[in-house]
């Protein structure tokens, strides 16, 4: 079966309950938990990066155009909008945007962010930065770079990234499927070397500005930031 399809089942039926609640706030399991702190790593690691980038320039986030691409239940999205950023958020689960919808809502948010049900190839428009967090785990090498070229040509400035990377140590303590332990709980998971996903965003006319790696004892995920090089103005510190 195609991967989109395998992703898009699961998380409209068994993963949306599973990973609803792990991005959520109530009682889960310790390994739900691990992974709920792993993310929510990412998610706080991106927003410092972006304010900081906002405070050198003099300005703050409510002057940024995002699209959050695999959004999730809007982890990423709401504090996004909270902080004045502008963002488009979709998804390829109508369950996830739902949901997503209706934590937006419940904080009090009206028409930001903008939700819609996509998947990442149909993905249209031009944003100054495109941010996709935690969805390339569930697509081998050759779909994940078509799907980055797309989501490139949506970035005018920024593309920013995060996958669960390729090392031989990871390799070797576990194998794919136990980055989400537990029967019939996960699509398929697939790692990326790095240097790849580099070469392609390379490729693609952007550089690497940041990077970092976040992990837990079940939750593994490089983040990336590249950027076009002629729209740099000052590298941060």
């Amino acid at each position: 079966m195609d991967d989109k399809v395998i992703v898009r089942d699961y998380f409209n039926a068994t993963g949306f309950e599973r990973w609803r609640r792990i991005y959520g706030d109530g009682e889960v399991s310790s390994v739900q938990r691990d992974i709920r702190v792993g993310h929510q790593r990412t998610v706080d690691t991106l927003l410092e990066w972006l304010r900081s980038d906002a405070s050198q320039s003099g300005g703050s986030l409510d002057s940024l155009k995002i699209c959050d691409a695999g959004c999730g239940v809007g982890s990423l999205s709401i504090p996004l909008a909270q902080a004045g950023a502008k963002v488009f958020a979709s998804d390829i689960s109508q369950s996830m945007v739902s949901e997503a919808q209706q934590r937006a809502a419940a904080l009090g948010l009206q028409n930001n962010p903008s939700f819609a049900v996509q998947d990442l190839e149909t993905l249209s428009g031009q944003y100054p930065t495109v941010i996709c967090l935690d969805v390339l785990i569930h697509y081998p090498e050759a779909k994940a770079a078509e799907m980055i070229q797309h989501l490139a040509s949506l970035a005018q400035s920024r593309l920013v990234l995060s996958f669960a990377p390729k090392t031989l140590l990871l390799t070797l303590l576990k194998r794919i499927g136990e980055f989400f332990p537990g029967p019939s709980k996960t699509t398929r998971a697939y790692q990326h070397r790095e240097r790849e996903i580099v070469a392609v965003l390379e490729q693609l006319g952007f550089k690497v500005r940041r990077r970092t790696m976040i992990s837990t004892r079940f939750y593994f995920s490089c983040l990336l930031e590249a950027i076009r090089p002629e729209i740099e103005t000052e590298k941060p510190n």
